[in-house]
């Protein structure tokens, strides 16, 4: 199966994670596969952080997964330090897991409900030390008094005992008390109220400059990923469309569905005038027959032959901003298009 470019990647020696045509499978039934992810290339560097971005159904969450193994790949390459994860045995990967760790969209069920806070949180050093339980404790209160929540307090009491915002602070801790070098944040601020959000959110900024933290922002709300994320990838359908730094990519938009998000999102003023004029009339793709050519052409006003026949690759719009589309929303650097029959992805509809 095609990708879709890498053409937006900086030099591999540059880059603390290098992710090169994830493709994500899984088979359900007879001779069917769901094409959950498909191809997607992406590098973070040392302190920065990437937003990813797309509707529900995309591969946000398949691709934060995948990163540590969870699910193994398909096909393609996951690079974390130098190390290519997707050629290591068990083992060796279970110990290159300390450094990256996740944190889960639901706070409360990603908490073990037979445990109290203080052992949920020096969990991960019973398996990788320190082995005395003194110097455990030390980093645990830490860590604690780090996300804001105090340990002394916490230390013998269960999940079930604290809010839902408090528990993600709780998982926030228990993710960096091993002093991971990357974090995987997969929607984890979706199952909270609005005020907590901004709360949880400004925690992993001052956590991140305090820690040196590396990050990987999954979320389905554009306005939450402009806050955080120093660059933004947006996946649709398995594939990726549009990558671009943060500012960049709301001020210009280049991908027909980049617009169709930011269009869709709500404009906090009780006074302005509704916009009764953006539609999606598309037809909505299944993952397990994805459209040939562009993936979002059923959706798109600007879909010709080309789109049915031919896969889009990144191309650059300006220094740090790229697109997959043969029509795109703004002027590219030209690059040459030829339909062939290679090009047409396999098993896909070709109308």
């Amino acid at each position: 199966m095609a990708g879709s470019g890498t053409a937006h990647l900086r030099p591999a020696g540059d880059a603390l994670l290098r992710v090169e045509d994830l493709t994500v499978e899984f088979p359900v039934g007879r001779n069917r596969v769901v094409h959950a992810v498909s191809g997607i290339s992406f590098d973070i560097v040392k302190g920065e952080t990437l937003g990813l971005v797309g509707e529900s159904g995309c591969g946000k969450s398949t691709t934060g997964r995948a990163l540590i193994q969870l699910p193994r790949p398909t096909a393609g390459q996951v690079t974390l330090g130098g190390s290519d994860l997707t050629g290591l045995d068990e083992e060796s990967m279970r110990i290159l897991r300390t450094k990256a760790q996740m944190i889960f969209q639901d706070p409360i069920s990603s908490l073990n409900p037979r445990r109290a806070v203080g052992e949920v949180v020096a969990e991960p050093m019973h398996v990788w030390g320190p082995a005395d339980k003194n110097a455990q404790w030390e980093m645990v209160s830490s860590m604690l008094e780090a996300v804001g929540v105090d340990p002394d307090s916490a230390r013998y009491k269960y999940p079930h005992e604290f809010s839902g915002g408090q528990c993600q602070r709780i998982s926030i801790a228990r993710a960096l008390v091993l002093e991971p070098e990357l974090i995987i944040c997969d929607e984890p601020v979706s199952a909270l109220d609005v005020s907590v959000q901004a709360q949880i959110l400004n925690l992993l900024e001052d956590l991140k400059a305090q820690y040196g933290l590396t990050m990987v922002f999954i979320a389905h709300d554009l306005a939450v990923v402009k806050n955080i994320s120093d660059r933004v990838a947006v996946m649709y359908l398995g594939k990726m469309c549009e990558y671009s730094e943060s500012d960049d990519l709301y001020a210009n938009p280049a991908h027909p569905y980049t617009q169709l998000l930011l269009d869709s999102l709500p404009i906090p003023d009780p006074g302005i005038q509704l916009q009764t004029d953006v539609t999606d009339d598309g037809e909505l793709p299944s993952p397990i027959n994805p459209p040939s050519g562009c993936r979002f052409r059923t959706r798109c006003d600007r879909a010709d032959d080309v789109c049915v026949q031919l896969e889009p690759t990144m191309r650059r719009v300006s220094d740090d901003h790229f697109v997959a589309c043969h029509h795109p929303l703004v002027a590219v650097e030209e690059a040459s298009v030829q339909i062939s029959p290679a090009s047409v992805i396999p098993g896909g509809e070709s109308a």
